[in-house]
């Protein structure tokens, strides 16, 4: 009789340990990725702007021979 009152009160110990934990729901997220053109110029840019300005008035100071 101890035996099956011991399996008895392991098994509602065990039910109630299995019974109450709370499962998590996981919640996908997707983040979108726009890419933006940004108007302004890095420093490459306005030497390469500068040189070219520079070379055209060359150009035209010597003027073209074809």
């Amino acid at each position: 009789m101890k035996k099956v009152i011991g399996i008895f009160v392991l098994g509602l110990l065990a039910f109630n340990t299995y019974s109450c934990r709370e499962t998590e729901e996981k919640e996908t997220v997707i983040v979108k990725e726009e890419q933006v053109k940004d108007e302004r110029e890095g420093i490459l840019e306005r030497t390469a702007k500068k040189v070219d300005n520079e070379v055209n008035k060359e150009i035209d100071r010597i003027g073209d021979d074809n």
